[in-house]
């Protein structure tokens, strides 16, 4: 027991540390794509950051590049109109947001400004030296005392020859450019040569500056952050810990804007990318761990099935011998069973065969007179075609023998029924056309019907109507209810049968006499049931018993119920035969 419970342990701690393993390698993979879109996104991002503030700048130079060539700043240069020149730089710089539009000379001298005072020397401004060479001059600095962070574009002026004549230095306050950027994600700003945060998103970035040598930032009062830069899967990570509102750990991505001068710079939190990746390794282990609970949970239920089984075997064991014993108790009582089956069987087709007997019992007075008319009727014949032959009239002696042969058929079409309504049935069902069951079952009964003083009344159908059935066995059922309607007639004042043939959905056929009706409906197919007075040539009451097997064996259905103006109907239901069947 306790070198299973060893192995049931190390089994698991072999599985946890696969499970470690497993999810690790989950939660890497899952860091580094996550890493991967990550920058992706930060790269779109940080496009879009730089493109704006390229575009906000540029509109600034392109104002420069207009007014060097507007008439008025020509005028301020050659020393005319002077006084009106600066409230049309004042319109100009309020219309455009620009921080101020100056107009300088050749010497660098401010001729004209709405903010600065005439007067004032910036040919020590690269940008402007510049422009006093003939191109287009631009930079960044401070432009005291209106703001420590301004943009400046400087255009040259020039006269009809061609020649440098002065120059427009249009001023961009940086303040109004990343005002509407503030607390804005991600992170991102902008710096210069120096690595100087000259724009940004943040306003605690501001002036922060780079060391030369190193990744990151330091504030202007020069008091180093914590701060630590590695490299994962390719990309920059960035620990700091620079403040609230920026991220303790952060993807840093870089792209230059040397169309202004400013390197971008962005830092996206990684902490999401971590928290994705430590989710699906989580769910991983999750999952692990509920197969090895199920999967232990199997081991145990087999284990415990297994310790069961054996038992089990045992017990089986101990209970074959006397299960052997019983199963050859049953067997010979199941033997003993199918003979008695068999005998049951034996005894009903007999007993079916006794009342088809009784039946032509009762007929037998009817079938001898049946027989005794056409034969006296032939010997009749046969007497008077002597005689016609004798006088030698030929085509009377031709005349009787005709009828003689008539009456022949027609015995011979009796006997040939009560051949067959006697014999034993032995193929179980075939296809019948019931019109001619019916009919033979009336040639049968005619003289019993005839003798009774019953009134037939049958219109048989146009066509054959074909079911599933026996002929002899249908034949008998109709036999006894046509012969138990004639009895059940014998009081009655009207004797009358109705035979009725209905295939309209299933096949019905309907015997309605005259009589006093049922006494008990529900009773009446029950053996040994009968109305009629004990002797004489009254049955047994197994006729409609023996009937009402007949019809279930075939498939179909029998009904007896009295009809509302007096008399009893009895209806039999047979299966339609298929006309593929009936055709064969």
């Amino acid at each position: 027991m306790n070198t299973g419970l060893g192995r049931r342990i190390a089994t698991w701690l072999i599985f946890l540390m696969v499970i470690a393993a497993l999810s690790a390698g989950v939660w890497r993979y899952a860091y580094w794509q996550g890493l991967n879109q990550l920058s992706a996104r930060g790269k779109a991002d940080l496009s879009v950051a730089s493109d704006r503030l390229v575009a906000q700048l540029q509109r600034y130079r392109d104002l420069a590049v207009f007014l060097a060539d507007h008439p008025q700043v020509s005028d301020v240069l050659q020393g005319r109109a002077r006084g009106t020149a600066r409230d049309f730089l004042q319109d100009v710089a309020d219309k455009s947001a620009a921080l101020d539009v100056r107009v300088v000379d050749m010497a660098g001298r401010v001729l004209a400004s709405p903010r600065s005072a005439p007067g004032e020397v910036l040919i020590d401004l690269p940008i402007v030296g510049r422009a006093l060479r003939g191109a287009l001059g631009w930079g960044h600095g401070p432009s005291l005392p209106l703001t420590d962070r301004a943009y400046f574009h400087a255009a040259p002026v020039f006269d009809d020859a061609g020649q440098v004549q002065g120059a427009v230095v249009v001023s961009t306050d940086l303040n109004g450019i990343d005002y509407g950027w503030r607390g804005s994600n991600p992170t991102a700003f902008f710096t210069d040569d120096a690595g100087v945060v000259q724009i940004s998103n943040r306003s605690e970035m501001l002036f922060w500056q780079r060391p030369k040598g190193t990744l990151g930032l330091i504030p202007p009062d020069g008091a180093a952050l914590a701060f630590k830069a590695g490299s994962v899967n390719g990309h920059e990570i960035w620990q700091m810990g620079w403040g609230p509102y920026l991220p303790d750990e952060a993807l840093h991505l870089t792209t230059p804007l040397p169309i202004v001068g400013f390197i971008g710079e962005v830092l996206l939190d990684v902490a999401p990318a971590r928290r994705l990746a430590l989710s699906q390794a989580a769910a991983v282990a999750a999952l692990c761990l509920a197969f090895g609970a199920l999967l232990f949970l199997a081991t145990e239920r087999r284990r415990a099935l297994s310790q069961a089984n054996v038992r089990l075997e045992r017990q089986v064991a101990k209970r074959t011998a006397a299960l052997n014993a019983s199963n050859t108790e049953l067997r010979r009582e199941a033997a003993e069973r199918e003979e008695a089956q068999a005998a049951l069987r034996r005894a009903q087709a007999d007993l079916v065969q006794a009342g088809k007997l009784s039946a032509l019992g009762q007929m037998s007075a009817g079938i001898s007179h049946e027989l005794n008319q056409p034969l006296m009727a032939i010997k009749s014949y046969a007497e008077n075609a002597g005689q016609f032959m004798a006088r030698d009239k030929p085509e009377r002696v031709t005349e009787n023998l005709s009828r003689i042969s008539q009456m022949a058929d027609r015995m011979a079409r009796i006997i040939q029924n009560l051949r067959a309504f006697a014999r034993q049935e032995s193929v179980p069902q075939t296809q019948v056309d019931v019109t001619r069951v019916v009919a033979s079952a009336i040639e049968l009964t005619q003289s019993y019907l005839a003798k009774a003083g019953v009134t037939l009344e049958y219109t048989p159908p146009d066509a054959p109507v074909w079911v599933r059935g026996g002929e002899v066995r249908l034949s008998q059922v109709f036999v006894n209810l046509i012969t138990n309607a004639a009895d059940a007639m014998a009081d009655a004042q009207t004797r009358k049968l109705t035979i009725h043939i209905d295939w309209t959905d299933a096949v019905l056929v309907q015997f309605m006499d005259t009589g006093p009706g049922i006494e008990m409906p529900d009773k009446v197919f029950d053996p040994f049931y009968t109305t009629k007075s004990v002797g004489g040539s009254s049955g047994m009451g197994l006729g409609l018993s023996i009937s009402y097997g007949i019809v279930q064996s075939l498939g179909g259905k029998i009904r007896g119920k009295n009809l509302d103006d007096g008399g009893a109907m009895f209806s039999v239901r047979l299966e339609r035969a298929q006309m593929t069947e009936a055709a064969a």
